[in-house]
């Protein structure tokens, strides 16, 4: 059964429609609360200890893992998605002449690294088209063989909600030696996914979106042959023993264990561990599962009432349940998407598509209040 309405979790004013989350989402009143109690904490420094440099952010390592079926071992701390694609692009060998796959109109985070890493060594980006029917499954599977370095995909294309077949296409990688990279940031959190089937040898995902926390904190999970990697930066959180700080200028070669070698500098952030924490734990409560089923009956009325005004969606078999775009052939007038939010409709447009993302705290209501609106627009 889909889940009740969750909308006085949040702090949404009457009124307001807001069917954007794949843009930003909105603050839990528990996320806001974990972030003034951090600020207090952050007030009189006295209070931290040197156990809170480390506790807080293996906490929510933790949560992290719990969501996507890892080990904690495997998840480094990130602040963006593109900067675990970087980790990825620096911790896969690619050749002279080798390709690296992406799709077109793909996110620029899980583009310009592997772009830069084609550039260094002399291979090859293949931008997969975008496929008529909207199976990008089928498509990237035509493109991966012996030549392939690096599939570089989304679990969703972010424009629209166009689904991968992770699962198939990780396996295909594998088959010609390719390692799997995964963008999981508009998907991880309301699709489910679990590394452990996927196999993905690096999945990224920024935290702001459908991982309810704030803005700069992100997560990457690595593979196990990859943790013995280059990381980006050398800080001394991710050192053995650096929870010695007496011993802090006894420089070791050692570091901590996994994949803690990739976190970024000030992981240990005090304002925004806990706000991502408490976001990730409303996640775990609710269940992904149970998010995917309930977003998904808001999205198939959205497709219902946009096929009825001519616009195009990508069918059912090949999109998500959470994000769906409204194609206008030859695109939207400018301004189409202030015009709606001049009325408190809050959504997004991103090439040809109205970019709709919806959350527990929508109804079907909003999603007609969306389509009467768009209407006149048309």
């Amino acid at each position: 059964m889909p889940l009740p309405g969750q909308r006085h979790l949040f702090e949404i004013p009457d009124g307001v429609t807001y069917l954007n989350c794949a843009y930003m989402s909105p603050q839990l009143r528990s996320v806001r609360a974990a972030g003034e109690a951090a600020l207090g904490m952050k007030a009189q420094p006295w209070r931290l200890t040197s156990a809170d440099f480390f506790t807080h952010s293996e906490a929510l390592r933790g949560l992290f893992a719990r969501l996507v079926g890892a080990d904690a071992d495997g998840v480094a701390l990130v602040p963006s998605a593109s900067y675990g694609m970087g980790v990825a692009a620096a911790n896969v060998r690619v050749r002279e002449g080798q390709r690296i796959v992406v799709l077109a109109g793909e996110f620029p985070s899980n583009f310009y690294p592997w772009h830069e890493a084609a550039r260094r060594a002399g291979a090859e980006v293949l931008t997969v088209a975008r496929p008529a029917d909207g199976d990008w499954t089928r498509a990237v599977l035509a493109q991966v063989d012996s030549r392939c370095a690096v599939v570089a995909v989304p679990h969703c294309h972010w424009t629209d909600g166009a689904w991968v077949d992770l699962v198939r296409v990780g396996e295909r990688a594998r088959e010609v030696g390719a390692a799997l990279a995964v963008d999981g940031t508009q998907s991880v959190g309301a699709l489910p996914f679990d590394v452990g089937t996927v196999r993905p040898d690096f999945l990224v995902v920024a935290g702001y979106k459908w991982l309810m926390g704030p803005y700069s904190q992100g997560y990457l999970y690595v593979a196990p042959q990859h943790r013995e990697g280059q990381p980006l930066e050398h800080n001394w959180l991710m050192r053995q023993g650096s929870e010695d700080f007496a011993r802090l200028v006894d420089y070791r070669d050692a570091y901590q264990p996994g994949a803690r070698r990739f976190d970024v500098g000030e992981r240990s952030n005090f304002q925004l561990v806990p706000m991502a924490a408490a976001g990730l734990a409303q996640l775990l409560d609710w269940g992904v599962d149970e998010i995917q089923r309930t977003l998904r009956v808001l999205t198939e009325r959205i497709a219902r009432g946009a096929t009825g005004l001519r616009l195009e969606v990508t069918p059912e078999a090949h999109r998500v349940g959470h994000l769906i775009g409204l194609r206008r052939r030859g695109g939207y007038a400018p301004g189409v998407a202030q015009r709606l939010a001049a009325q408190d409709l809050h959504v997004s447009v991103r090439g040809e598509n109205l970019r709709v993302s919806p959350h527990l705290y929508n109804t079907p209501e909003d999603v007609d209040r969306l389509l009467a609106a768009l209407t006149p627009l048309l």
